[in-house]
């Protein structure tokens, strides 16, 4: 089984999308009124975003997007497969996303979940992503979400952000093309080819 880490394309995500494991359908489902994979996919564009692939196809979407200056929201999803990438997914999410997003300016990184969705919550501690709050309601048919968040170092002395681990976030950020997407992942022992090639 062969994994790579590789920036999204429209078409992957798109794939993806279309074929989404049960959990991430259901947690989707109940925060948009109406959505497409297409729809999915370019709104997952923003940002950072990038495929996990399993044997050269798609199966994992993930990345994250600035909301405002410093704010950015991390997200995934995937097909049935996705449990394969997950352990790729956190090495690449320690070692390339958490500096690019760190790079840019952040300052906090969000990540809702459903709160019934074990499976996201369970990785989002692994992530080292801490539980701030339940979101009661947050879903259009009353689902209630829980909200994890990075902090980035401040003066409280809180430091939950993987962002900071990771050297070298000024030369992640300056090896990007004008799209906002990094090319940094070619140099993970988990990405495929380079932007480009």
């Amino acid at each position: 089984m062969t994994l790579r880490i590789i920036p999204a394309t429209l078409r992957d995500l798109s794939y993806i999308a279309a074929n989404l494991r049960p959990e991430d359908r259901v947690e989707i489902d109940c925060q948009f009124d109406h959505w497409s994979p297409a729809l999915l996919a370019l709104t997952a564009l923003q940002g950072f975003a990038y495929v996990a692939e399993l044997d050269g196809n798609p199966e994992a979407g993930f990345g994250a997007a600035e909301q405002r200056g410093g704010l950015w929201i991390a997200w995934s999803w995937g097909t049935r497969r996705m449990r394969r990438c997950v352990p790729g997914i956190t090495e690449f999410f320690h070692a390339v996303l958490g500096p690019e997003v760190a790079a840019r300016g952040a300052w906090r990184v969000e990540a809702r979940a459903l709160a019934a969705n074990q499976l996201a919550l369970r990785w989002l501690a692994r992530l080292g992503a801490t539980q701030r709050c339940r979101l009661p309601g947050y879903g259009r048919n009353g689902e209630d979400f829980l909200l994890y968040d990075w902090i980035r170092a401040s003066h409280s002395g809180e430091n939950h952000v993987p962002f900071s681990k990771a050297a070298g976030a000024e030369a992640v950020a300056a090896d990007t093309d004008h799209c906002r997407q990094g090319c940094a992942g070619a140099r993970s022992r988990l990405a495929g080819p380079a932007c480009g090639q």
